[in-house]
Parts: C-alpha cells; sequence; structure tokens
C-alpha cells in the first residue's frame, strides 16, 4: 500500500504503538528528514506508544535522546534500544559474572558493555596472551588493521564473535558509506567464522521493544527504510510493515520484497499521513 491507495487495510487500523529506526528514517547523517517536532506531535495525537531502535551502535542512549531535544522531540530513556544495548543482554545471559571483551566499536557500544559489566580487553598483545571472553563489534570509524588483525586471531583461538548488526552501508548526505557490516564482512572472511548477529532482523531487538511497549506484534507496527533487516526482523515476528524511501531502498526494491509490505511511504511524515486520514 502507498500514500496514493484508496483504501485502507482493516489490520493497519488496529496499530497501538510504533517501533522506529533512526537513521535513513528520522535523519541522514546530521540532517533531519522532515519536522521531526510535529512529526511526534502528530503520532503522539494518534494515540500510540512509541520506541525507537536502531542497529546503530556508535551513539549510547543518552546521547541519541539529546540529539532528538535538539529538533525539539523530547522521549524517556525506556523509548531508545539500540543494537548495542542487545549484545549487552546478550553477554550478560551467557557471563552473568562479567569480564573483558575485544571490542571493535565507538563510545555506544563501550558504554553499553561497561553498564553490564564488562571492560575491554586489552589491546594486542596482551589480549592474545589473557583471552577475553568474546570478541565484540560494531561500527568503527577508528578502525585499523591491527584491530583486525587482533580480533581475526582471538576468534580464530576461539573467541565468540558477536556482532552488533549486518548493515554493510549506512546513510549520510553525500550518499552510502561502508557500516558495521562491512567490519563483519572482512572479521568472517579473515577468520572463517560467522558472527552472532545482535542487532535487526535478528529477532532479540524487537522482542525487547515489544516487552517494553507491552503490545503484541500484530498491534505495532515497524518503520524502517531497510528492507533486509528493519523490514524482515518485523515481519519474521509478525509485526505489520512500513517501509520508508528517505533512506537506502528504491520504491521499486520496495514493490518488490516478498512477503509484500503493508505499507509503503516516501518519509515518516507522509506514513503518519496515512492514519490521520
Amino acid at each position: 500500500m502507498t500514500k496514493a491507495s484508496n483504501s485502507f487495510p482493516a489490520h493497519l487500523e488496529n496499530i497501538r504503538a510504533a517501533i522506529l529506526d533512526m537513521d535513513g528514517v528520522l535523519w541522514r547523517g546530521s540532517q533531519p528528514i522532515g519536522d521531526l517536532a510535529d512529526i511526534f506531535r502528530r503520532i503522539a495525537s494518534l494515540g500510540w506508544r512509541l520506541l525507537l531502535a536502531t542497529n546503530n551502535a556508535t551513539r549510547s542512549p543518552e546521547q541519541y535522546l539529546e540529539r532528538l531535544r535538539s529538533y525539539g522531540v523530547f522521549l524517556e530513556p525506556w523509548q531508545v534500544l539500540n543494537s548495542a544495548q542487545a549484545a549487552a543482554v546478550y553477554l550478560k545471559q551467557h557471563y552473568p559474572q562479567g569480564g573483558s571483551v575485544y571490542v571493535i566499536g565507538e563510545e555506544g557500544l563501550v558504554s553499553a558493555l561497561t553498564e553490564a559489566g564488562f571492560n575491554q580487553a586489552a589491546d594486542r598483545p596482551l589480549a592474545l596472551v589473557s583471552p577475553p571472553l568474546a570478541v565484540v563489534s560494531a561500527m568503527d570509524r577508528g578502525l585499523t588493521y591491527e584491530k583486525l588483525r587482533t580480533a581475526t586471531l582471538l576468534i580464530r583461538r576461539g573467541a565468540p564473535y558477536i556482532a552488533t548488526n549486518p548493515d554493510v552501508t549506512f546513510p549520510t548526505p553525500d550518499g552510502l558509506v561502508p557500516g558495521a557490516g562491512s567490519i563483519v564482512a572482512a572479521l568472517e572472511a579473515s577468520s572463517g567464522v560467522k558472527a552472532i548477529i545482535m542487532g535487526k532482523p535478528a529477532p532479540e531487538m524487537y522482542r525487547v521493544a515489544l516487552e517494553r511497549l507491552g503490545t503484541t506484534p500484530q498491534e505495532t507496527l515497524v518503520v524502517g527504510d531497510r528492507l533486509e533487516t528493519d523490514i524482515a526482523g518485523g515481519q519474521a515476528l509478525g509485526c505489520p510493515s512500513g517501509l520508508v524511501l528517505s533512506g537506502v531502498t528504491t520504491l521499486a526494491m520496495a514493490q518488490a520484497w516478498k512477503p509484500p509490505l503493508d505499507i509503503i511511504a516516501e518519509n515518516l511524515a507522509a506514513l503518519v499521513e496515512l492514519w490521520e486520514k
């Protein structure tokens, strides 16, 4: 269904909540997509509960909240969930005592792991002498060959490999640039080991999101700009799906996706308008 459609599917009239992606939905790089303060006011007028779930692990939830406030959007900490938090939950379940992990990532990942009781393993060569519990990777704009080398050796020596997300590209105003998935691809190729993915399309993030929202999958609209992560993850849990064309997906790609999308809209403002009619 697109904005131009004349009929509105009955199952979409019962939406009580929405899970929104951020990069490509709310902004591209540092540029907001539309008047976010107005868009969020309109969503609130619909009576929906709202949660933002992103594969981007470079920022902490508080940093996202601060950024949203700069656009006139005011949310609570429970309304922001990223793949770094999902990775921390996974590690805590498997290593409740905490410990050291080898990290390829930025502040968002480091802070989530620290809050869960995990510290960064010393860099090479000490990491190879005292092996960490696991290797955890995310987007890392300070990536070096030495980091890849150490991570590869640790994984080959048996350390579990956990990745926050598989997004191979990242949308910016200049175009698509390498994302966390490009690091995953490099480490999988060099180590011969497949990463354990925490973010979308793996179900863990959406399960946590639904628990926070207190809604069922059928009542919760998943909105994203990536078919293979945002949409695939939501559809796997039985959530209605809304694809916006303000990120990385073209209309032709969206129309060819199987199973079919419930909503295709130019951007988040156009999607919200469908419920206002």
